[in-house]
């Protein structure tokens, strides 16, 4: 696989009241982004509640969107955990419901050391033929994947991308320049997008194109296309948004987003809550602004 795309939305997981998975609305959902730009969907990563989400949950929304987009558009199955067993078996469980890629959180809590990082990430790849994208988000697991570590892992034939959310432009850089040719840099951070973009990244593993997928995907394809005065001016408009969509804990806000949007795709598992009033507020004035309704 030489791409996954350059736009993937990393995809909210819709609950119906009683907070089971709303599987229909998940397909709804998937075709949805599709339309709105998106070159691919990753499903059950960290906007997709994946903490909260039971194994056999995870594997039937990777078969549910799957089915969904066919082959419209890649499916990215959020299959890594902090342990490497368990990631091994829902890794290899995806890849028996036909999802096109796996992506592998780096362990959280348990706080690895690099050469430990490196022998969770070879292992869970060397047990799938699925490509694998790397996502290295230190806020959330207190543990970074340094550059090296990613540059090595780049020589493993079937670890084929990184979702950078370090928000470290020298790290960046030393990734794009020293991993393998065509190892693939994707923000994992939407205002990171086009510093990244600058960098040699190819595109967004994004939130933000739930609801401005269109314009997103035109930032993107613009800094591809050499219009740099036309990527920085989306950037400029888009930014409140991307700094909106974070007031509070991801997917709080998409989610509320979503509902403004007029797509509701119902509430978030404890421990995570709704949106507050004054929230919704602030947001809802932030999407006009930027034209999102």
């Amino acid at each position: 696989m030489e791409s996954l795309g350059n736009l993937l939305t990393a995809m909210v997981t819709p609950f119906k009241q009683d907070l089971s998975v709303d599987y229909d609305i998940a397909k709804k959902l998937a075709l949805y982004l599709l339309e709105e730009g998106s070159d691919g969907i990753v499903v059950s990563g960290t906007t997709g509640e994946s903490p909260t989400l039971e194994f056999n949950e995870k594997v039937e929304l990777f078969r549910t969107v799957k089915e969904a987009v066919g082959d419209r558009a890649v499916v990215v199955a959020g299959s890594g955990t902090n342990s490497t067993a368990d990631s091994i078996k829902l890794t290899q469980a995806a890849e028996k419901v036909g999802v096109d890629a796996c992506m592998l959180v780096t362990p959280y809590y348990n706080k690895p050391p690099q050469n430990g990082l490196y022998a969770h990430f070879r292992s869970i790849a060397e047990s799938t033929s699925l490509p694998v994208v790397i996502y290295n988000v230190p806020s959330r697991t207190a543990q970074n994947v340094d550059a090296e570590t990613t540059i090595s892992l780049s020589r493993v034939p079937n670890i084929i991308a990184v979702k950078e959310a370090s928000g470290n432009t020298d790290q960046v850089a030393r990734i794009v320049s020293g991993a393998e040719d065509g190892f693939l840099v994707y923000s994992g951070d939407d205002s990171f997008t086009l510093p990244l973009l600058a960098l040699g990244g190819v595109g967004v593993i994004s939130v933000a194109s739930h609801v401005v997928g269109k314009e997103f995907k035109e930032l993107v394809d613009a800094h591809h296309r050499g219009d740099e005065a036309k990527a920085r001016e989306i950037h400029f408009k888009l930014l409140p948004l991307f700094k909106g969509l974070f007031m509070t804990t991801n997917p709080i806000m998409v989610k509320a987003a979503l509902k403004l949007k007029g797509l509701d795709v119902g509430g978030l598992r404890l421990p995570l809550v709704m949106a507050t009033p004054d929230q919704v507020k602030i947001l809802r004035e932030i999407m006009i602004q930027v034209g999102a309704i």
